[in-house]
């Protein structure tokens, strides 16, 4: 783990539980995330000085925690630039915002750990001008607000979150979503992509993306078909939960709550928006109905 590798002249990812991109320019480093926390940053930052870089900027793809953690503290050290695009510079500057958006409200202390608040940083909204000449940000919508990817002069494309892989999928079953339509936009544009190599951050770097893609979609076909036959009998949020929990043998937790259920009230949205769901508010309870 943290283990530095080299996919381009000039292109790095550093192993972790989600990779860490780097790109460099002589002696300057511009890291593409930053890691889960401090101790995430800590060993970046050793990295860097074992190999003589100078940590120029960090692009963060989006701003959940596990992209973001390290932040802080390598900012605090270097000095360093961090960049977001839209949505993703309130919540990185306001870490609250991620466990709030999640729950709904204020987020009990059950939520407010570093899995799912970071530390905040001081960021700039990105732009390519002022990025390293050849550097492109790729749009990946889906998973969260305004998530980006880029792509390297070297041809590295770094995907962020966008794909899961079929073992995390398997496990889980519902890879966290906030914008469905969204999700699948994204996922049919990276179909297309052309590129030296891929490297998503929680599955293993690839040439083709095109087997990775089919197995995201699909089990995006199969949520949905779950979903909506939970709601042959009118359904409360709380019940799918439960009927989803319970088919898949998953062991709900505070986290798991927010997670599974922010991406399943998603599904909710995005079916009742198609036309393939309705609501009807019955005994005081919003329930979710198949049209």
């Amino acid at each position: 783990m943290y283990e530095l590798v080299q996919v381009g002249k000039n292109s790095y990812y550093i192993e972790s539980p989600a990779k860490v991109g780097l790109y460099l320019v002589g002696h300057e480093a511009y890291l593409i995330d930053s890691g889960s926390d401090k101790d995430a940053g800590r060993k970046i930052k050793k990295i860097l000085e074992q190999n003589g870089w100078d940590l120029k900027a960090i692009i963060n793809t989006h701003s959940n925690a596990d992209h973001i953690g390290g932040n802080n503290y390598l900012q605090s050290q270097t000095g360093c630039k961090i960049y977001g695009k839209g949505i993703e510079v309130a919540f990185t500057e306001n870490p609250i915002l991620e466990p709030s958006f999640l729950y709904g409200g204020f987020p009990c202390k059950d939520l407010r750990h570093k899995f799912l608040m970071a530390k905040e940083s001081r960021v700039l909204k990105i732009s390519e001008t002022e990025l390293p000449q050849g550097m492109e940000i790729i749009d990946l919508p889906g998973h969260f607000f305004d998530m980006i990817g880029i792509r390297t002069p070297d041809d590295v494309f770094y995907l962020a979150d966008c794909l899961s892989s079929k073992e995390t999928l398997e496990k889980y079953r519902f890879s966290f979503i906030y914008d469905v339509a969204a999700y699948l936009s994204t996922l049919e544009k990276i179909r297309n992509l052309n590129g030296k190599l891929f490297v998503p951050a929680h599955t293993s770097t690839t040439t083709d993306l095109s087997d990775l893609v089919n197995i995201n979609e699909q089990k995006i076909h199969e949520n949905t078909e779950l979903i909506l036959s939970f709601c042959e009998t009118p359904s409360s949020v709380e019940s799918i939960l439960k009927q989803i929990f319970d088919t898949y043998g998953l062991v709900m937790d505070f986290q798991q709550y927010v997670l599974v259920g922010s991406t399943v009230k998603s599904y909710l949205s995005w079916l009742r928006d198609k036309g393939e769901l309705d609501v009807k508010f019955e005994n005081n309870r919003l329930l979710w109905v198949r049209t």
